[in-house]
């Protein structure tokens, strides 16, 4: 029923703090936004290891009375949104494995390993036990059969054996370790706090825990932190591409609009996206109206550059959850129609230029349209700020196969005509990439282009793992 693309997940990590548990807690709930299946927390004392984790809401999953267990003054969070494994108690992160002498080990992973299947089967033939169907798993595998001479060794041999888009956190007794793929598919963020060292997914999550951004983890870097200090060194690349694939997706829609992302502010950045839509398709129209929330700060570049007003057309009802987590049809559909409630008084015999940030599948798109209609608008222009969606992604956006995109079936005039549109503009390629504020060539757009920057080797739907 969702017309955009789902979440990666949050990762959240704390070295060396006092308070490592709330700190955690409160950078999870600022990473709510990228996943709301599941939440798990693993915390150390510096010998053994707490784990707490389900599925569900992170102010649910973790209650007063569950946080009071957890103690210790390293931790590493996650916040899931499954696009490989199901969602099941199994497949929520952080995963942990036991390493004999060297004790303990807990894993968590933002994005999408490309040859998860080709690994999975060669582990299996040595004789690997398998505990979940997420593709994760196969670093925690790896990393028990790598040799080398401490965490951070072994885990250089296992990065030299996968390929894809991996943003990781890797907890043990003595270190914590955090690292981003050599293409930089997916952010992360060092912050301080005082002397203590935090990780995040996105630094709206530092500012909820009080630290201070210090900078990006770089693509193919390997932090380490231990009572020693902090070290940094190079990962090697199987992949053959020096450039950066940073996912474009995330400034489009992923991010939170307080989030610095790729050393740009996300809110800034939606609204030069906004102003290029203007430009790129203009309209004469009444006013401006965003569909919430991912759409706000591009109606607002859209209605500076056109001259239009901007309005409040839509109210979203916060306290709905996201429409795909509903294991039924009817409840889906149900939570579809009360997330977002028209202002008819704003939209009543006015010709609206919609902004929004992508259609997928086309689902609530054309519902909103329907909305519209109902609450009397006389004519309704839709914008959008990414190009139409033809290609599924394999490293980390669960955008699903072509069969089901909207934009890989029909052109854009039938695709107007089948959502029941007066104009259909989306921002050009080109358009998107002149407002990120880096490189075009340091991004990765490939479900809009199909050029993909890690090569594939198996279709990593979200069923893949466990159909094998």
């Amino acid at each position: 029923m969702k017309d955009h693309g789902r979440e990666h997940c949050g990762l959240i990590g704390v070295w060396n703090h006092p308070h490592a548990v709330d700190k955690t807690y409160l950078g999870l709930y600022a990473l709510q936004h990228r996943g709301e299946e599941a939440a798990g927390m693993v915390v150390s004392d510096g010998r053994e290891f707490t784990v707490w984790k389900d599925l569900g809401l992170v102010g649910d999953v973790f209650s007063p009375e569950a946080l009071a267990r957890l103690r210790g003054r390293h931790a590493i969070g996650h916040t899931r949104y499954s696009t490989t494994g199901s969602s099941v108690v199994a497949n929520v992160h952080p995963l942990v494995g036991r390493f004999g002498a060297d004790g303990e080990v807990a894993v968590a992973h933002n994005g999408n390993l490309t040859n998860a299947l080709q690994l999975r089967a060669a582990l299996a033939r040595q004789g690997a036990i398998f505990q979940s169907t997420t593709d994760s798993e196969v670093v925690l595998l790896l990393l028990a059969r790598a040799r080398g001479r401490g965490l951070a060794d072994r885990l250089r041999t296992v990065l030299g054996q996968v390929r894809g888009a991996f943003a990781l956190l890797v907890l043990a007794p003595d270190s914590l370790v955090a690292v981003r793929d050599p293409q930089g598919f997916r952010p992360l963020s060092i912050g301080r706090i005082g002397r203590s060292t935090v990780f995040a997914s996105e630094t709206c999550a530092l500012d909820q825990m009080g630290a201070r951004h210090v900078r990006d983890v770089e693509p193919g870097e390997m932090v380490v932190v231990t009572s020693r200090g902090m070290r940094s060194s190079r990962i090697p690349s199987i992949s053959g591409r020096e450039l950066p694939a940073h996912c474009v997706f995330e400034h489009v829609y992923f991010a939170r609009p307080d989030s610095v992302l790729y050393g740009e502010p996300v809110h800034l950045v939606r609204e030069r996206m906004g102003e290029a839509l203007a430009r790129e398709h203009p309209v004469d129209a009444d006013c401006v109206i965003a569909v919430p929330d991912s759409g706000n700060s591009a109606a607002v570049g859209y209605s500076r550059a056109s001259g239009l007003p901007i309005e409040i057309g839509f109210i979203r009802n916060h306290y709905v959850g996201r429409t795909f987590i509903q294991p039924r049809s009817a409840a889906r559909g149900q939570k579809v129609e009360i997330k977002l409630n028209v202002v008819r008084e704003v939209v009543r015999g006015k010709r609206l230029v919609v902004v929004d940030d992508s259609i997928v599948r086309g689902t609530t798109a054309r519902a909103r349209v329907r909305y519209l209609r109902e609450a009397g608008a006389k004519e309704i222009h839709l914008r959008i700020t990414f190009p139409p969606v033809k290609y599924p992604c394999f490293y980390g956006i669960d955008f699903p196969t072509s069969k089901e995109l909207i934009a890989a079936r029909l052109s854009v005039a039938r695709i107007r005509s089948s959502l029941g549109l007066d104009s259909l503009g989306y921002l050009s390629v080109d358009g998107m990439l002149s407002a990120v504020g880096r490189p075009p060539s340091h991004f990765c757009a490939a479900c809009v282009t199909g050029r993909y920057p890690v090569p594939v080797e198996a279709a990593m739907r979200k069923e893949a793992v466990e159909a094998r």
